[in-house]
């Protein structure tokens, strides 16, 4: 099976920057590595101390339930980087039909990339020519549905919470790329100049034939799937480490009154989430332990969701980057217009 990748070496800005001479230093993974390092040596040096224990306590705790997660979803982005891309657009039809929204939907929760990375890949989409409403919804889905961070939300929050988060979050998606839909139709909304035809004669089925008639299941292959989910899986685990780090903080030095009364099941508590997880500039797999954090700390589930939600929803990068592809500055702002609302509402009934 071909091996393309949906984005390049570097495209992603979730990635540690590079440079021509070489690698730069990735501050995020090794500066959390040195504080979980840190935080270790202190604590076996000065076991009484109950703050320092309860961080280290609280780090290890939450890396553990993340490892099988984190696991898993290393095999999974090495196993996706086998499919072809042009599968994926084949699939996703025109975008003038609830269908193709919903298929759009599907793809963004199937694709495994945080919600930094997943903007570079709708941008693509956008200059394929994927309809707006489409890729809206699949950016909307996709930011922390994906495989790895869906078996780390079980570990987190438990199997029934993360289901249903993921068909929430599937809803929102869908109804904003309908609304998206028909402000275009309706010329609101400018249309994508880059629409074009499907590919004529392109069978999925056939190509798939071909490609497997000669396919075997060799050592090499193997290591290319280890390599590649290793090596587009890094800038989940960079995340996932920070993301911990932050939680424990939260779970040592934060008061569990401050997070129930600031961040309570309540909507003043969900508008500020709302409002945290936008000023908080972090990838989604480092959102989660958070959320979790929350869930568990304030007992209050939408805000969790809310916060999860918000990366995409609310965040300025994400608008910024959106206008940028779009070069539409109406579409970026009626983003965050069509999510939050829903956002919220769907935050006060779980909660």
């Amino acid at each position: 099976m071909e091996t393309n990748h949906a984005h390049g070496k570097g495209s992603s800005c979730c990635h540690a920057p590079e440079e021509k001479s070489g690698h730069r230093i990735d501050y995020i993974t090794w500066g959390s590595l040195v504080i979980i390092a840190v935080t270790m040596m202190l604590y076996a040096l000065n076991p009484q101390w109950q703050k320092l224990a309860m961080f280290a306590h609280a780090q290890i705790d939450l890396l553990t339930e993340m490892s099988w997660g984190v696991a898993l979803g290393l095999l999974s982005v090495g196993l996706m980087n086998k499919i072809p891309r042009e599968y994926f657009t084949a699939i996703m039809g025109r975008g003038d039909t609830p269908g193709d929204i919903v298929k759009a939907a599907i793809a963004g929760v199937i694709l495994d990339m945080c919600n930094h990375g997943i903007l570079v890949v709708a941008g693509k989409l956008y200059e394929r020519g994927l309809s707006t409403a489409q890729v809206l919804a699949f950016l909307i889905s996709s930011p922390w549905n994906s495989l790895s961070l869906t078996f780390i939300l079980i570990a987190l929050i438990g199997l029934k919470w993360t289901l249903l988060f993921t068909l929430a979050s599937m809803v929102i998606a869908i109804i904003s790329g309908l609304v998206f839909q028909v402000l275009t139709k309706r010329g609101v909304l400018p249309e994508n100049p880059n629409t074009a035809p499907l590919m004529d004669g392109f069978d999925i089925r056939a190509d798939a034939r071909a490609r497997l008639k000669g396919f075997k299941f060799t050592k090499e292959w193997f290591t290319s799937v280890a390599i590649d989910g290793w090596r587009d899986g890094k800038m989940i685990v960079r995340w996932i480490l920070f993301g911990a780090i932050a939680a424990a903080a939260i779970r040592a030095f934060v008061p569990t009154d401050f997070v129930t009364q600031w961040f309570g099941p309540t909507i003043v508590g969900l508008l500020i989430t709302l409002g945290a997880a936008t000023i908080i500039e972090i990838c989604s797999e480092g959102s989660a332990p958070i959320a979790a954090e929350i869930i568990n700390s304030a007992n209050a589930p939408g805000n969790g969701f809310a916060f999860l939600m918000a990366g995409v929803a609310t965040d300025y990068t994400e608008i910024l980057v959106v206008r940028e592809f779009t070069k539409s500055w109406k579409i970026a702002l009626f983003l965050p217009l069509i999510t939050v609302p829903q956002i919220i509402v769907i935050g006060a009934l779980m909660n």
